[in-house]
């Protein structure tokens, strides 16, 4: 019964989040989503094959270099698991809070997330394993920005959270259920943009090697200076 009252009690609340998120917030989602899928297949494409923008199959990957007893993939995926933290770590400190509010340094913590991934492209031509960390920093950075100003419901580096949700909203609209529509648009939206940004990622890789990261890098800082513009316009008005 406890279970039931909460879902039901963090299905409400959800909605709730979704429905008051501005129309802006869509579009930066897909873009952020779209950045991300471009890490990410660049981190898999790479010289270590190691994903970037997510830490369940990494953490999955460090259990069983544990039990290989492979000490060396153990300390790069503690590494990366850390620098992903490390990143959201700094958005805590950057941010300070965890509803949408236009005076919060949103453009600052997005300029962070293109230094970062510049730095990694650099070093990642250059084949050191930093260039990953830089990289996970910036996605960890990237995302819980993004959770600070959705309430948790938009995570824009993984989207096995969209997946789920929208697999829940097909089931309910099966058994002829009352489904959150908007919800499960925000769900495609993740999805498809973390789907362009890999098919983009892999392709740009494919053609420049890890010189793909910049691409990322400029969309981040073109997000930053939006962002800025968009913030100066709104206090200007009388």
């Amino acid at each position: 019964m406890l279970c039931v009252i909460f879902r039901s009690t963090g299905d409400h609340l959800g909605a709730t989040v979704i429905a008051r998120l501005p129309g802006w917030v869509w579009g930066g989602a897909w873009v952020l989503a779209f950045l991300a899928g471009i890490v990410n297949v660049v981190g898999l494409l790479g010289f270590q094959h190691h994903a970037i923008t997510h830490l369940t199959g990494n953490t999955s990957l460090l259990a069983a270099a544990v039990a290989d007893g492979d000490l060396s993939t153990a300390a790069q995926l503690t590494m990366l698991i850390a620098a992903f933290v490390l990143g959201a770590a700094v958005s805590g400190v950057l941010i300070q809070g965890v509803t949408l509010q236009l005076g919060r340094p949103y453009g600052f913590a997005m300029f962070l997330v293109a230094v970062l991934l510049g730095i990694a492209a650099f070093l990642l031509e250059r084949h050191s394993v930093w260039g990953m960390y830089a990289a996970a920093a910036a996605c960890g950075l990237q995302n819980a920005m993004a959770s600070t100003f959705s309430g948790s419901v938009v995570r824009t580096t993984h989207v096995s959270g969209m997946f789920t949700d929208l697999g829940i909203g097909l089931g309910h609209a099966l058994r002829g259920l009352e489904s959150n529509s908007r919800r499960l648009i925000l769900s495609v939206t993740v999805i498809t943009g973390f789907l362009a940004g890999g098919i983009v990622g892999a392709l740009s890789f494919a053609a420049v090697l890890y010189r793909a990261l910049y691409l990322p890098a400029g969309l981040a800082f073109c997000v930053a200076t939006s962002y800025a513009v968009f913030k100066m316009a709104r206090r200007a008005r009388p």
